[in-house]
């Protein structure tokens, strides 16, 4: 973009002033500071080293050189050693011209290399999706959107846990106290029936685990002797020696699990290109941990159970498979991780976990490390903070979680009763109106988790997040209607034509452009920038925030500069073309974060 192009330039200038061995200076270049005149500022103090001169000096010998070698650059002026470059207002309005019909905008040709794998949702099969699995779903659809806008093939993950002591547990409970009830005989939507059976799971074995303590035994034992967990434990052997009657159950348990998520996910608007599930994946991790074990890296304790020291890497040591050859989360993903590779050699394997599994993703690294698989340094793992909400914690266990579904329907109704509130779908047909109030919910609901920091901690306020004044989904969406009908109104009232207004600006010169015009190109100027920003440092909070940025630049210009009423008919098409290269933009931005945006509102 025009910082690294600004960056290239002044080194050239560097070196021809000042000497060709200077060696390649990282120079800062950034936007000039609103209270200041100009673009975009050289900072150059380093320079002088080099120069032997006063900052302002050199600072104004590379402004001369610039003034020479840059098309469009107008003026420059010196503060120190800072030096304020200031394009002409043709160098702007040509490239807005020259991009604002470009379907590709912004979006880096196809690269052609091996995928990135994108990991995301991965769920129990024991209880339906929470508001926590909401941000991993949303943060994985729209990182993978956002790498696929940055050139790279990209396959979308997820990784079913559908085997384990916690879906024994549910199994369990349906067994003691299911009483043969399905989703059909109850009407309870699949996933939600399996994680009534959880709940009631750990309610019964804290229970148990209770009155031990008070007969006299320890927290710890008492934990690990209560007649329910020793039965899940039992269950779980059962299933990995693939006996029919437990693995029947499972099954069934199972396939209501994927009907219920597949439900929540095509209401969510997420999707994969691949469903992986660990049953399919453990007995290779299993290979690799024995495998391991005969090579030496690896340890048997007495028990039969097999781990590795990492004690010299400041860790410690780590279960890998148990005494009783049952496998533990590490077994599983070590297989996985063996799996995808030897199929697609990707690039990166990105995999979007909440930060509580940090150590976990530590230990993977290191453990394939040792054992030989030096492509352990593609994992990343895009570890994100927990999602509260103003009355606490979630607690799947204990069945205080927020459910998904339930959270999708409140936000739907909260969009209903703001939307009608404000007027925004009084004249929308009844249909029409339905889908835009499920559009705004889902959008407040995306746009308020996605905009912060993946790494943050945050809180989710539902009735926050549809305000369509702040900072959120709803008002990007309303200006982006905004712009919508600004545009019908000039097709109806001036026969506009976006192609036609393009080719003939385009043959003409030196038209005027006000201040809040310039500042609105210059934030679409760099929406190829944010986009590649936001695929090198995996964060979609930068593209929500830039998308709030340009909404609230585009909307103090509708206020104040006349469109329409503009006498001046080149004035008003520019004005009418920086419109549509703002909803464009808003567009493409929002798809990134999988939000969509309305024609009308």
């Amino acid at each position: 973009m025009i910082e690294q192009l600004l960056l290239d330039i002044t080194n050239r200038i560097v070196s021809r002033l000042y000497g060709e061995n200077i060696p390649v200076l990282n120079l800062p270049v950034e936007k000039t500071k609103k209270e200041i005149n100009g673009d975009y500022t050289v900072v150059i103090f380093s320079v002088t080293r080099y120069s032997h001169k006063a900052p302002e000096t050199t600072a104004a010998e590379i402004g001369n050189e610039m003034m020479k070698e840059i098309p469009g650059l107008a003026s420059f002026n010196v503060i120190k050693g800072f030096l304020n470059l200031c394009f002409s207002d043709n160098y702007w309005i040509s490239f807005m011209l020259k991009e604002a019909g470009n379907d590709q905008y912004g979006f880096a040709p196809q690269r052609q290399e091996d995928p990135v794998l994108v990991e995301y949702s991965s769920p129990n099969t024991n209880k339906p999706l929470h508001l926590g699995h909401i941000r991993n779903n949303l943060l994985g659809f729209s990182l993978a959107e956002i790498l696929k806008a940055n050139g790279y093939p990209v396959i979308r993950m997820n990784l079913v846990n559908d085997r384990g002591i916690h879906i024994c547990k549910s199994m369990l409970a349906y067994m003691k106290w299911g009483k043969g009830e399905t989703p059909e005989s109850t009407g309870i939507k699949p996933d939600h029936l399996i994680g009534k059976y959880y709940v009631l799971f750990e309610k019964h074995y804290r229970e148990e685990v209770k009155k031990l303590v008070e007969e006299g035994t320890s927290e710890e034992e008492a934990l690990r002797s209560a007649p329910l967990i020793r039965e899940a434990q039992d269950i779980l052997r059962k299933w990995e020696a693939r006996d029919p009657e437990t693995r029947a159950l499972w099954a069934l348990m199972n396939d209501w699990a994927y009907k219920g998520f597949e439900t929540t996910y095509t209401r969510l608007g997420v999707a994969f290109d691949i469903v992986q599930h660990e049953s399919d994946t453990y007995l290779l991790g299993k290979k690799v941990v024995t495998d391991g074990l005969e090579q030496g890296v690896l340890s048997q304790k007495d028990d039969g159970s097999i781990w590795i020291d990492l004690t010299q890497d400041g860790l410690d040591e780590k279960l890998l498979l148990r005494g009783d050859g049952t496998s533990v989360y590490m077994t599983q993903d070590l297989g996985t991780a063996v799996v995808r590779y030897d199929k697609f050699h990707p690039t990166k394997m990105i995999y979007v976990v909440g930060n509580e599994q940090n150590y976990h993703f530590d230990v993977l690294r290191r453990t394939l490390k040792k054992l030989g698989r030096d492509w352990s340094e593609r994992i990343y793992h895009l570890s994100y903070g927990m999602v509260e909400l103003p009355n606490g914690k979630m607690k799947s266990r204990e069945g205080t979680v927020v459910d998904a579904d339930d959270l999708m329907d409140e936000m739907f109704s909260t969009a209903e009763q703001t939307t009608r509130e404000l007027g925004k779908a009084n004249e929308l047909p009844a249909t029409d109106a339905q889908d835009l109030f499920r559009m705004i919910g889902l959008g407040a609901l995306k746009y308020f988790i996605l905009k912060v920091d993946p790494k943050k901690n945050m809180l989710f306020d539902p009735a926050e997040s549809i305000d369509f004044n702040g900072n959120t989904g709803p008002f990007i969406q309303y200006t982006h209607a905004r712009v919508r009908s600004l545009l019908k109104r000039a097709e109806t009232q001036t026969g506009f034509s976006e192609s036609t207004a393009l080719q003939e600006l385009k043959d003409q010169s030196g038209i005027p452009v006000l201040p809040l015009e310039k500042e609105i190109i210059k934030k679409l100027f760099i929406f190829p920038s944010i986009v590649k920003e936001a695929g090198e440092t995996f964060s979609p909070a930068l593209i929500a925030n830039y998308l709030f940025d340009l909404s609230k630049e585009y909307n103090q210009f509708y206020q104040e500069v006349p469109v329409l009423k503009e006498e001046n008919v080149s004035c008003r098409d520019m004005r009418l073309i920086l419109s549509v290269f703002t909803g464009k933009v808003i567009k493409k931005g929002m798809r990134l974060l999988g939000i969509d945006v309305p024609e009308r509102m």
